[in-house]
């Protein structure tokens, strides 16, 4: 059976768009700001304030009813009911130390039933720098031998794992270039990758990010 390992914010969820409609566009009237025009993420540069500003937005966020209250992404709900048995599923998550048992409630509620393993790497604030381990996602998977399929929205993240080797693919969110791709277009090619990982070996290797 074939491992796939999913990122959680902005790929199980939509946390970006909760945030800016829930925290962010009410406590900053004059933003302007549609979630399509995210094209960069962190989007700190196009909020015009600092990368510390808007970690402390978000952050807050986590902590709030807003994150916990989250549905799922349907398409990928959806996904997980017709094709979930058909492999291994881990969630790894980069989050701030004081929220991941936040994302580990919201990823075992909602897609426990799938997912039986949720592992995440600290992401560094100034006032809780990160600890050992792993630097990044393809270390990761890299250490834990998670030879399968990436599923993340990170430029960053996809082209690091297939410098490593590893299957990786985009899921689409306005701030990557595969924005422009359909959901249900990159689902379909997990799906394909759960039916014949022979097959599908070296795909998501094509072109560059």
């Amino acid at each position: 059976m074939v491992t796939i390992v999913w990122d959680v914010d902005d790929v199980l969820n939509d946390l970006q768009l909760r945030w800016l409609e829930l925290a962010w566009a009410p406590a900053h009237p004059g933003c302007g700001l549609a979630y399509s025009d995210l094209v960069e993420n962190p989007p700190d540069r196009l909020l015009g304030v600092s990368r510390d500003e808007y970690l402390a937005s978000l952050d807050a966020f986590r902590h709030t009813p807003g994150y916990a209250e989250q549905a799922p992404k349907p398409e990928v709900l959806s996904w997980f009911e017709r094709h979930g048995a058909a492999a291994r599923h881990v969630a790894l998550s980069a989050v701030p130390l004081h929220a991941a048992h936040i994302s580990a409630e919201w990823v075992l509620r909602h897609y426990g039933r799938w997912m039986r393993t949720f592992s995440f790497l600290p992401s560094p604030r100034a006032d809780d720098p990160a600890a050992g381990g792993p630097r990044d996602k393809a270390c990761w998977l890299t250490e834990h031998a998670a030879a399968g399929l990436l599923i993340d929205d990170s430029e960053n993240n996809v082209r690091e794992a297939r410098a490593e080797g590893l299957q990786a693919e985009m899921f689409p969110r306005p701030w990557n270039a595969d924005a422009a791709r359909p959901v249900e277009d990159l689902l379909a090619q997990v799906a394909s990758f759960c039916d014949t990982p022979e097959a599908y070996a070296g795909r998501s290797q094509e072109g560059d990010l």
